[in-house]
């Protein structure tokens, strides 16, 4: 009995597999052969096949990067400026502006007209205009009349450049605008260094600035009774470095003035000017250098 009933399910199971058998083979004879659809299976299955997939549907996260809209507006937007701060910063770029205008403007007359020929006088008119300026407080009351000064000073000082710029021009007239062009590149990076910056955080180097004038200051009166070329070199690459880092220093302590209520842009764009020109003046210094011993050489 054990054995009959062992038997059964035996003969059960042996025709439900011949029944799944003749399922299979109908099935692959309606199909066709077996061996093509293995061989699709493994080129579908392929790395190349596998990467075309993968190029075709790229992942959302790649679309996300492509699709993502760019807001210019951001990068000019200064979070850890306040908003009287960053209007008091365009009147003082305002301003600059105007003054680099109207040194262009004296540094013309200079070179073109030689109406202003007596360099010593030119110098010492800026220097006059500068502390006058300074003296006078800033108000309501006097600001036309400092912009005025500021317009004088600009313009003095820009005559002043009359003697460099003949010299440079008499020795490649393409030192000026590449001069200029150098100057204007490194200000503005510095600035927007300075303006993109963590507050305070280039105050530091107010110590080392003022170290490095007294050392080209001191090199100066040094090379006066030595007469060293690579004295004078060696210092204009100095003060490059000095005006360079002047630009920060100045750019961060306006806004660190302007934070405390100190609104005169008109002396803060004193500070940016005369970095611009002190910087203009070394950059073109170096390149009249470089220009003039190159015509040696040959």
């Amino acid at each position: 009995m054990g054995s009959g009933c062992r038997g059964a399910p035996a003969g059960g199971s042996g025709e439900l597999a011949g029944s799944q058998v003749e399922k299979v083979g109908g099935l692959q004879n309606k199909a066709g052969p077996a061996w093509p659809r293995l061989r699709l299976t493994h080129v579908l299955d392929s790395p190349a096949a596998r990467t075309a997939k993968v190029e075709s549907h790229p992942p959302a996260g790649t679309m996300d990067v492509f699709n993502r809209n760019i807001d210019l507006k951001a990068l000019f937007k200064f979070s850890h400026i306040s908003v009287s701060t960053q209007q008091h910063l365009k009147k003082v770029y305002a301003s600059f502006a105007l003054c680099m205008f109207v040194a262009a403007a004296g540094a013309y007359v200079n070179v073109v007209t030689h109406v202003l020929r007596l360099n010593m006088l030119t110098g010492l008119g800026s220097l006059g205009l500068m502390i006058w300026l300074m003296a006078t407080p800033h108000s309501r009351e006097t600001e036309q009349k400092r912009l005025g000064m500021l317009a004088g000073f600009a313009f003095l000082t820009g005559a002043n450049l009359g003697p460099l710029l003949e010299m440079c021009i008499a020795i490649n007239p393409s030192i000026v605008p590449t001069a200029f062009l150098g100057t204007a590149v490194i200000f503005s990076c510095f600035s927007l260094s300075a303006l993109f910056a963590k507050r305070r955080s280039f105050l530091y180097l107010g110590g080392f600035l003022l170290s490095g004038l007294f050392l080209m200051l001191l090199f100066s009166l040094v090379n006066i009774f030595v007469g060293s070329t690579w004295l004078f070199t060696a210092n204009l690459y100095l003060g490059l470095m000095v005006m360079c880092g002047f630009v920060l220093f100045d750019t961060q302590l306006i806004i660190e003035k302007a934070e405390s209520g100190d609104k005169d842009y008109i002396w803060h764009c004193v500070d940016l000017f005369l970095d611009f020109i002190n910087l203009f003046r070394q950059l073109m210094m170096l390149l009249g250098m470089n220009e003039n011993k190159k015509k040696k050489e040959k």
